[in-house]
């Protein structure tokens, strides 16, 4: 019997109680955000089924409802049913289906629950189906009503109102700089070295993962002196640097609009030539790819991952690296939304083959590597975790048949999933950041350490 004074699940809470307003809100957010595409996928899927060894969740678990072509069906036939004249007059003979309350609960549990957004159904589709952007549309839809998952919704909402994703406070912020700051001194052994704040003109503004001060500021501190090492003219913003955008999770565009567009008033404050975003797949697509067509308009400045920076640096020899520093083998993960959604896609191999001596890949690899299964917010939803990892080992298998020690993924994200994905299937191996394999074989001026 369930304790008197346990508190109930917002997301059960709401479910149970749902309106026919709420139903009338999902829809009408729903059909908003159909485009002739997606309505032209009502009928084009052909039931083939190839999209099921395109997606982890089923290669894992083997379920019905992990298909992409079910999790596709769920969206499609509400549509029918709703706003097509052969679904409202034929409705199950088309295949349409009702929204109704049940039909709610099985698109929060399935398409939040069983799809990291990743995008490799998509690329397998033969119809040549947007799989993956058909459910986010319907999780904006399902944000309309309030029925995203209450974790995912508050990361998105702390990074709303409290200016990052991890809450940290301003001045947290600027003493993690000071302190890494000091270590890039040490490290470089240069006692001027700087990391810059709100300083105007710079060419680069970067931008990081709120969880890098907050749990790996060495992080900070590689890239701090892949730019010093280059001689780079840079700058962070003592207020808008947070790289993430969770509302690309959720679904909601109006969030995901507003964080994304605060990079870029950052940017134009400063009067910073270039908005370079750090180490995180989602918050690439976000800014690079999907934020002009949230705030309807085109960026008249270049948007450029890290990496495209770090392998510029190295091409035309601004930085010198010395792959002997880096010895274990290293194998290499590709964030869904920087590689497969995003198209960066040589330059972190670029940079691994100069900065270690053995690296290799997974099978398959770039647009065709399987999702690591933290994406499409599944972190934050703890509600379906044991999927989450279950999914998991997919990725896990792949690395292990690497037998590297070093897992190096340019997404935080993706390395907070690969250090669980690493427990759970007992891999004993480590999870990196790029940069940071990047700056421990740089070669700084005066230094020959080997």
């Amino acid at each position: 019997m369930e304790h008197p004074t346990a508190k109930k699940d917002p997301l059960e809470e709401k479910l149970e109680n749902l309106t026919d307003a709420d139903i009338e809100k999902i829809l009408a957010e729903f059909r908003r955000r159909f485009r002739a595409a997606d309505v032209a996928a009502v009928h084009t899927c052909m039931r083939c089924g190839l999209c099921a060894d395109a997606c982890h969740y089923y290669l894992a678990n083997g379920e019905l409802e992990d298909l992409p072509a079910y999790k596709l069906n769920l969206v499609l036939s509400v549509f029918k049913r709703h706003f097509t004249t052969a679904g409202k007059l034929l409705g199950g003979w088309t295949g349409a289906k009702k929204l109704n309350a049940a039909m709610v609960r099985e698109w929060v549990d399935t398409l939040f629950g069983r799809c990291s957004g990743c995008g490799r159904c998509t690329i397998n589709c033969t119809s040549g189906i947007n799989i993956h952007a058909l459910i986010r549309a319907a999780r904006g839809a399902l944000a309309a009503a309030g029925l995203v998952p209450p974790e995912l919704q508050a990361t998105v909402m702390t990074a709303v109102e409290q200016g990052n994703n991890m809450g940290i406070p301003r001045q947290e912020w600027l003493e993690t700089i000071a302190w890494i700051e000091e270590e890039l001194r040490a490290e470089t052994g240069d006692p001027q070295a700087r990391i810059p704040v709100d300083a105007r003109g710079a060419r680069i503004l970067y931008t990081v993962n709120p969880r890098e001060p907050k749990f790996f500021p060495l992080s900070l501190l590689a890239a701090a002196k892949m730019f010093t090492a280059a001689g780079e003219s840079w700058t962070f913003s003592s207020d808008h640097y947070d790289v993430t955008n969770y509302g690309l999770y959720s679904g909601d565009d109006a969030h995901a609009g507003l964080l994304s567009e605060r990079l870029v008033k950052a940017r134009e404050d400063l009067g910073a030539e270039i908005l370079v975003l750090g180490e995180c797949g989602h918050g690439f697509a976000s800014t690079r790819w999907e934020a002009p067509q949230w705030l309807n308009k085109r960026f008249p400045f270049p948007v450029k991952s890290v990496l495209e920076v770090a392998a510029d640096y190295v091409r035309e020899g601004r930085i010198r690296l010395n792959p002997s520093r880096n010895r274990k083998p290293v194998t290499l993960h590709d964030p869904c939304n920087l590689v497969r959604l995003g198209g960066v896609i040589e330059e972190q191999r670029y940079l691994l083959r100069n900065a270690v001596t053995d690296f290799r890949e997974m099978t398959p690899n770039r647009q065709k590597n399987y999702c690591c299964g933290g994406g499409g917010g599944q972190l934050s939803m703890t509600r379906y975790a044991k999927r989450r990892l279950a999914a998991g080992r997919i990725k896990a298998d792949q690395i292990r048949k690497t037998e590297a020690e070093i897992v190096v993924a340019p997404c935080h994200n993706c390395i907070d999933q690969l250090t669980e994905l690493s427990r759970e299937y007992k891999l004993g191996t480590e999870a990196k950041t790029v940069i940071e394999v990047v700056a421990n074989a740089i070669v700084l001026p005066g230094k020959t350490r080997s």
